[in-house]
C-alpha cells in the first residue's frame, strides 16, 4: 500500500459526503482537497432550502473556517475557485427517502457517477429530542444505505459512528457488527418501526392535548439523549461544575479527529470493491488508555493555570459511587436549598428568584450526571485488531507517517488535552 497508490485511489473519483458540516466531514474534505487535487467531484449533502442556500452554508460553515487556513495560505485568492471546481454542495435531508434530493436529473447523475459514499451525519446535541435522533441517526443511516445501493459505480460505503453504540457492555469488545433487530443486551428483538410508531403516537397525543412547543421538546428529549464529554469540560471551565460522578479508573476513549479521518481514508483504500462488513474501532483504550482520573487532573490543572475570566481554578471532586455523590449533593446543595425554600415561605417568597436559579443549577447537574453515567462507569475495552491491520499496512508500505498516521500510541495525553483539546474547545465552542 504505497503512498502513490493511496492518493491514486482518490484520483478522478466522485465522493458523496453526508453530514458535510460536521467536524469529521470538514476535516475529511480539507484533507482530500489538500492531498489529491485531481479528485473528480465531491458532492456535499447539506440541510438547506435549495442548492444556492446549501452553497452559502458551505462557504460559511466549511471553507470559511480556520481548518482551511493551510489551503488558504497555499492558494490565496484562488481558494474558492479551486474548491468549487471540485465540490458541489446540494440541498437535502438524510431523514428523507433519496436523501431529500428533489432534482431527478441530479439524482440520476449522482447514481451514475459516485464511487465513494461517506456518512458521518448524526445529531450530536447534548440533549436531543428522540424523534429527531431517531430520524437522523437511525432512519438516516437506512436512507444512506438505500441511496448507495443505487450507485452503479460504488466501490465503498463508509459509515462513521461512536464506538459507544455497543451500549453498556463490559470487558473486551470485539470489532463485530450488529444486525437488524439485534439488541445490545440480548433480551428481546428491537423493532425500529415500532420505535417510530411510538414516537408518532407520543407526538399525536401531545398535539391532541394542546401541548406547547416547549412541552413537546421536553417530552421528546426525555425519550432519547445524545452525549458528549465536552459539555463537562465547558461547565467546569465556566465555574458551573464543582463535582462529578464517575469511577477514577474508567478508561476515556478520546481520539483526535485527524487520526479518525486518516483511518477512514485508509479503510476506503484497503476495502474498496470488497463485499464485506468490516468494523474499525478507532480509539485509544487498547493502545494508549487514559483514565477519568487523569482527565480530571488535566482539566483542573489547565483551568488553574488559565482561569476562565476571573474564576480561580479548583479541583473537581470525582465520586466513585452514587452513594457518596448523593451524600455530597445533599449536604452541599439540597439542604441549603431546603432551608432557602422554608425561608421563602416565611418571608413571602422574598428569595424566590434566587431559589429558582439555584434549584435549576442543581437539576442541570443531576441531569448531566444521569446522561454521562454510562460513560464514566464504562467497564469495556475496545478491541482494535482490524484497525491495527491498517496501521501495519501503513508501516510496511513506507507511507509518510505524518500524512496518514492514526496510531494513538504517539499521543501524550497531558500535552494533547492541555495544549490542543481544551484550547480548541475554548476558541471554537465555549462562549464567554
Amino acid at each position: 500500500m504505497e503512498l502513490e497508490g493511496i492518493l491514486r485511489f482518490f484520483e478522478n473519483k466522485t465522493i458523496l459526503i453526508i453530514g458535510a458540516t460536521g467536524f469529521l466531514a470538514k476535516v475529511f474534505v480539507e484533507k482530500i482537497l489538500r492531498v489529491q487535487p485531481n479528485v473528480k467531484r465531491i458532492y456535499l449533502l447539506l440541510r438547506a432550502s435549495d442548492n444556492e442556500s446549501a452553497t452559502q452554508r458551505f462557504c460559511h460553515e466549511v471553507i470559511g473556517q480556520d481548518l482551511f487556513n493551510v489551503l488558504r495560505k497555499s492558494l490565496g485568492a484562488n481558494l474558492e475557485s479551486y474548491v468549487f471546481e471540485r465540490v458541489t454542495p446540494i440541498s437535502g435531508d438524510i431523514c428523507d427517502v433519496n436523501l431529500g434530493i428533489k432534482d431527478d436529473i441530479l439524482r440520476e447523475e449522482m447514481w451514475n457517477e459516485i464511487d465513494i459514499v461517506l456518512n458521518s451525519a448524526a445529531t450530536t446535541n447534548f440533549d436531543e429530542r428522540y424523534d429527531i435522533a431517531l430520524g437522523i441517526n437511525t432512519y438516516g443511516a437506512l436512507h444512506v444505505l438505500n441511496f448507495a445501493k443505487k450507485c452503479i459505480k460504488l466501490k465503498v460505503l463508509v459509515h462513521v459512528s461512536t464506538a459507544y453504540v455497543c451500549g453498556e457492555k463490559v470487558g473486551h469488545i470485539l470489532e463485530s457488527p450488529f444486525y437488524m433487530e439485534e439488541t445490545l443486551n440480548g433480551t428481546s428483538r428491537l423493532d425500529i418501526n415500532a420505535e417510530k410508531e411510538l414516537v408518532e403516537d407520543y407526538l399525536d397525543k401531545l398535539r391532541v392535548h394542546g401541548a406547547t412547543k416547549e412541552e413537546i421538546t421536553s417530552t421528546m428529549k426525555d425519550l432519547g439523549i445524545k452525549r458528549t464529554i465536552d459539555g463537562v469540560i465547558a461547565a467546569y471551565g465556566k465555574g458551573k461544575l464543582k463535582c462529578f460522578l464517575g469511577h477514577p479508573n474508567t478508561i476515556m476513549n478520546v481520539i483526535p479527529a485527524d487520526m479518525v479521518v486518516n483511518s477512514m481514508i485508509m479503510a476506503m483504500v484497503a476495502h474498496a470493491n470488497k463485499s464485506s462488513q468490516i468494523i474499525f474501532h478507532v480509539c485509544s483504550s487498547m493502545r494508549n488508555p487514559m483514565k477519568l482520573s487523569s482527565l480530571s487532573d488535566f482539566i483542573s490543572l489547565y483551568f488553574t493555570q488559565n482561569p476562565w475570566i476571573d474564576r480561580n481554578g479548583e479541583s473537581i471532586n470525582v465520586f466513585s459511587n452514587i452513594a457518596r455523590f448523593q451524600a455530597y449533593m445533599a449536604v452541599r446543595y439540597k439542604l441549603p436549598l431546603k432551608v432557602l425554600w422554608l425561608a421563602n415561605l416565611v418571608l413571602f417568597q422574598y428569595y424566590r428568584e434566587i431559589y429558582i436559579t439555584l434549584n435549576r443549577k442543581v437539576e442541570v447537574l443531576m441531569r448531566m450526571v444521569d446522561l454521562y453515567k454510562p460513560y464514566v462507569f464504562f467497564a469495556g475495552c475496545f478491541d482494535d485488531s482490524n484497525t491495527e491491520k491498517l496501521r501495519v499496512a501503513i508501516r510496511e508500505s513506507g507511507v509518510n507517517v505524518h500524512l496518514f498516521d492514526f496510531d494513538p500510541k504517539c499521543i501524550d495525553w497531558k500535552d494533547y488535552i492541555m495544549n490542543t483539546h481544551i484550547p480548541g474547545l475554548i476558541q471554537y465552542s465555549m462562549k464567554r
